[in-house]
């Protein structure tokens, strides 16, 4: 009896001292939820709607007040959503920035004491936040250059008939861009240097290749500028060739990038080059599906907020983060002023062999969305 009663007494104990914590956290913010603010760059990428909606999700599940905001590709916009969040009392912020403009806004939380988390894009030219939450960017790039080799057979190339293809990055500003180029190139360079494979167009093999690089980037990932950009190749430098691939880097500019294939005589009739991309668009899915597009690298954007809000619950609440499937990287990202936290997450090759057992059985999709 006298052991029932002390277990008893240990588990009121317990309950007494997780209520006292979440009291005192209460208190912290006025007797309410801490706030966590959730500033996404832009909705023209679909998969910004669903990472600022699972977010906001997450973090009520676990009993924050939550608030995502979206900036419609503007600094300046998503600069004035911090502040207002820093006046609501956040103690928070998760932020996908649009571009390096955003340092103004960590600083002045930094000011505040208020806790950043840089969420799928790394925010350089600051020092005043420790943690960032992404997937394996570079393996992401290494994927599309695998899709091209393996698609266009270059292990059994010959440089007496070369394979000819074509690049594309993401937006100059989005740091990303460049690691998801480095990753493809890291696979893709030894065939360029062998004669295998030739670039039609700027050939940077490098995004440290600045001039060049930047002739190959797409301002804010638009399709337009990217459709705009593969016409223009069509009509020139590529007009007496046949391509047999493009690096694309997502599928926003992918499907746009196709689209000015198509209307190209040289592809008629379905015969179009090899397209990577990436994001798992519901419209790319299709794509693959049907041919049109090769494959995609899918980040499940429900592992990483969930993997985000696990971070910000840990940080808010005092303690060390242990993030399931997410790979802890004290090393590799450099803001430019300091080395911070990141955590990883891994990416998957969608191809029309796998999709629906990526994209319809695990529920990210259903099936009559990619009818």
């Amino acid at each position: 009896m006298k052991k029932i009663v002390s277990f008893l007494l240990i588990l009121g104990l317990a309950g007494s001292m997780a209520f006292a914590s979440g009291s005192q956290q209460q208190a912290a913010s006025g007797g309410k939820a801490p706030l966590i603010g959730l500033a996404m760059p832009e909705t023209h990428v679909e998969r910004w709607q669903k990472d600022g909606a699972a977010l906001k999700a997450d973090a009520e599940a676990k009993g924050y007040r939550a608030e995502v905001t979206y900036a419609d590709a503007d600094q300046s916009k998503q600069n004035q959503q911090i502040q207002d969040m820093l006046t609501k009392g956040a103690k928070l912020l998760v932020i996908g920035s649009v571009n390096e403009g955003v340092v103004s806004a960590v600083s002045d939380a930094a000011k505040e004491k208020v806790i950043v988390i840089a969420y799928d894009r790394l925010i350089t030219g600051t020092a005043d936040y420790d943690y960032y939450i992404t997937f394996d960017n570079f393996k992401v790039g290494q994927f599309q250059g695998k899709a091209l080799e393996t698609a266009l057979n270059l292990p059994a190339g010959s440089k007496d008939k070369p394979k000819y293809i074509t690049l594309f990055a993401g937006s100059p500003t989005d740091n990303n861009a460049k690691v998801f180029f480095d990753g493809a190139m890291d696979v893709l360079k030894k065939y360029v240097d062998s004669g295998v494979l030739k670039i039609v167009g700027p050939a940077p093999l490098s995004s440290s290749d600045t001039a060049n690089f930047t002739r190959i980037t797409t301002e804010n990932w638009r399709a337009d500028v990217a459709k705009a950009r593969m016409e223009n190749l069509l009509n020139n430098d590529a007009k007496n060739v046949v391509l047999d691939g493009v690096l694309a880097p997502n599928d926003t500019l992918a499907r746009a990038i196709i689209e000015a294939c198509a209307s190209d005589a040289k592809y008629a009739g379905g015969k179009l080059p090899v397209v990577t991309g990436q994001d798992g668009e519901v419209a790319s899915i299709k794509a693959i599906k049907e041919g049109k597009q090769y494959m995609t690298v899918f980040k499940d954007t429900r592992n990483l907020a969930k993997a985000a809000i696990e971070l910000a619950d840990a940080l808010l609440k005092g303690q060390t983060p242990n993030i399931p499937g997410a790979r802890l990287d004290t090393t590799s990202y450099n803001t430019g002023k300091k080395v911070v936290k990141s955590y990883l997450l891994e990416p998957v090759v969608v191809t029309k062999d796998n999709y629906k057992q990526i994209m319809i059985d695990s529920g990210y999709y259903k099936a009559s969305d990619i009818e």
